[in-house]
């Protein structure tokens, strides 16, 4: 056996959290790689919506274990609230054993979200767009051997290691004109931390391991997408992790080997939130459109996302660098209307007709050439079989799989989890 892995190939909120919940009955444990709280999964099923932070997808899954990785980084404040909001709505997969956490995966501190708002305040113009919960501070500590881990806190030195880097902390924000006040934050911290010590806690790259030993099948989620990878996305205009199918490697301790299928999850469209490149941005009725009928606004920020038209060379590039496999389209419903759409296939970068991402692709802005195709007017959200689907978005899908050279698989027409279409050729 080997895991499978799902991941975002555009900037984010692709849909992921639904494709997982849709795929999980397939699969005997579903494992988050990489991100933090950060992240917003929003599930929609049963007239309910349901944005998960930290947890993985599969967890409305009975019969599904789901684990959270060790390249995953935690605040406790966000979990606790996380799982409350489960127990409320008759779900609690820490008291029936179907959530389990990495011993390796590091704590956020109070600290950590201090650091990272008076960062982005010192910034100004140039700021990144952090969603301020602290998660490139924390991964800066574990990259500086001075994070503190989920297994640290069943240590007798566990709240001398806190205090540590927390005064370390305080030092560095003393030289910050900025107000600092965490103590109530951290008094939850440390009720959140009750909670993880009421976890079993793992060891993610046996549990993994043992899995495919015994023939089990294993989905990795990823959180934000390809082009926010740290080391691959539009840097500095990215996240602090990796994004991309490497991530599940290291964030899961699983070999490169082990990798099976890579489903590769792109909106029909494209959107942005946060600073950065943005090449198909529609800065205009269009892309306040796209907002409005797609409801582009941040599931765990309420930020409104940028919008624009689907990009090629992008999607190319991430499809690249994963290794992707099979393909799913989401948010083809909300073109329904349109009636042109267009698909950015090169840019102009520097004079030259370009059809890859440039490595400056910051500071010299690429100019997109769009092809233009058909729209269709037909309301997509009640069909449920594949001959329903609108000949007009039929040509896009295939003519998306012709320039990608990747098979679309699954098609979504809506936020529930029913909306999902399976194709077949």
């Amino acid at each position: 056996m080997k895991v499978d892995v799902l991941l975002g190939l555009q900037w984010g909120d692709e849909g992921k959290g639904k494709i997982v919940d849709v795929l999980c009955p397939e699969y005997d444990l579903i494992a988050r790689f990489q991100g933090g709280p950060n992240a917003g999964h929003t599930l929609e099923f049963d007239g309910k919506k349901y944005v998960l932070n930290t947890i993985p997808s599969g967890v409305f899954n009975p019969k599904t274990l789901n684990l959270i990785g060790g390249g995953v980084v935690i605040d406790p404040v966000i979990f606790k609230k996380e799982i409350d909001k489960l127990r409320e709505n008759g779900y609690d997969p820490i008291k029936n054993g179907k959530l389990v956490i990495a011993k390796k995966a590091h704590l956020i501190l109070p600290t950590h979200r201090l650091l990272d708002a008076a960062s982005e305040s010192k910034m100004g113009d140039s700021k990144i767009g952090s969603t301020l919960k602290g998660i490139s501070p924390t991964y800066a500590d574990k990259i500086g051997r001075k994070g503190i881990r989920v297994g640290d806190i069943l240590l007798p030195n566990f709240k001398e290691k806190y205090e540590a880097l927390r005064d370390r902390h305080l030092e560095i924000l003393s030289h910050y004109d900025i107000a600092i006040d965490y103590k109530e934050y951290e008094t939850q911290w440390f009720e959140g931390i009750e909670l993880l010590k009421a976890m079993q806690q793992v060891d993610s790259e046996h549990l993994v391991n043992e899995y495919l030993k015994s023939g089990k099948k294993v989905l990795a989620e990823g959180a934000q997408g390809t082009l926010l990878d740290v080391d691959f996305g539009s840097y500095p205009f990215v996240t602090s992790s990796n994004t991309t199918t490497a991530g599940a490697c290291t964030g899961l301790g699983t070999a490169p080997s082990k990798i099976g299928s890579v489903i590769g999850i792109f909106k029909a469209y494209c959107t942005r939130v946060g600073s950065g490149p943005f090449p198909t941005e529609l800065d205009n009725e269009i892309g306040e459109e796209l907002r409005r009928i797609g409801h582009e606004f941040g599931a765990t920020t309420g930020r409104p996302r940028r919008c624009g038209w689907i990009d090629l060379p992008a999607l190319k590039y991430a499809i690249m660098l994963n290794g992707v496999t099979e393909l799913v389209m989401t948010k083809a419903d909300v073109l329904s209307g349109f009636e042109k759409v267009k698909v950015c296939t090169h840019y102009i970068w520097n004079g030259e007709k370009i059809d890859y991402m440039p490595f400056d692709i910051i500071s010299i802005q690429p100019e997109p050439v769009y092809e233009e195709l058909d729209g269709w007017n037909e309301d997509l959200t009640g069909i449920r079989e594949q001959n329903e689907i609108p000949q007009k978005l039929q040509n896009y899908i295939d003519y998306l799989e012709k320039a990608l050279e990747v098979p679309i698989k699954y098609l979504s027409v809506g936020p529930d989890r029913v909306q999902t279409l399976i194709l077949s050729k």
